[in-house]
């Protein structure tokens, strides 16, 4: 995410405007992990029905036969045990990703082209709403994923244990770590850019490009 300071050269007309413009990379993540995750919320939150057996288990879902041997969590282990944390955290998922869908509807809806930039910019309000409103989302999206993790933890690993090494790394380390890596990466640039903006405003002082 390029930072507020970058960012501002798009208003370099109206210096006491602030701007905001995301990289490629984060683009890139919300083109892969958005549809991903309407998709695991879908299995989720309509077991079993997207389950084996189920009639909307083939073909869409097909994928979650392994990984319900893989996590537990969304197999029939947890699902016979009435075991509420996959369905609860599907229904965060798709709060989360309204979130992030609301952030590119204002980026895409309200973000002007500018001259050597690879992005649209945003400014003002609908830069700082879009902002606001995807760093919380990367704030759940975070702290859910740190949860997850944790509970695997403290019970034992009792969902993933059974795995040989291999597996864990390549179909659920890998995986899951992503959502650790990229809404860190978020939050902290994000979070630079709330802190940037709240800084410059309590200032009185312009922002300044590089």
């Amino acid at each position: 995410m390029v930072t507020t300071r970058s960012a501002s050269k798009a208003a370099s007309s109206a210096p006491n405007l602030w701007a905001h413009a995301p990289s490629r990379l984060t683009l890139l993540w919300f083109a892969v992990s958005l549809p991903l995750v309407i998709w695991d919320s879908g299995y989720v939150l309509l077991r079993p029905l997207t389950m084996e057996g189920g009639s909307l288990h083939w073909p869409l879902y097909t994928p979650y036969k392994l990984y319900g041997e893989v996590d537990h969590v969304y197999g029939w282990k947890a699902f016979r045990a009435r075991n509420g944390f996959t369905s609860a955290q599907g229904s965060l998922n798709v709060v989360e990703t309204a979130m992030y869908l609301v952030y590119m509807w204002i980026y895409f809806g309200r973000g002007a082209n500018v001259a050597g930039r690879a992005t649209r910019v945003l400014s003002g309000r609908p830069a700082a709403v879009a902002v606001l409103m995807a760093f919380s989302a990367a704030v759940m999206t975070l702290s859910k994923t740190v949860l997850y993790w944790l509970q695997e933890y403290f019970s034992g690993f009792d969902n993933i244990g059974h795995n040989s090494l291999q597996d864990l790394i390549l179909l659920w380390i890998i995986p899951n770590g992503l959502w650790l890596v990229f809404p860190t990466y978020m939050v902290y640039v994000m979070g630079g850019e709330i802190i940037e903006g709240l800084s410059t405003a309590s200032s009185g002082a312009s922002i300044k490009s590089d």
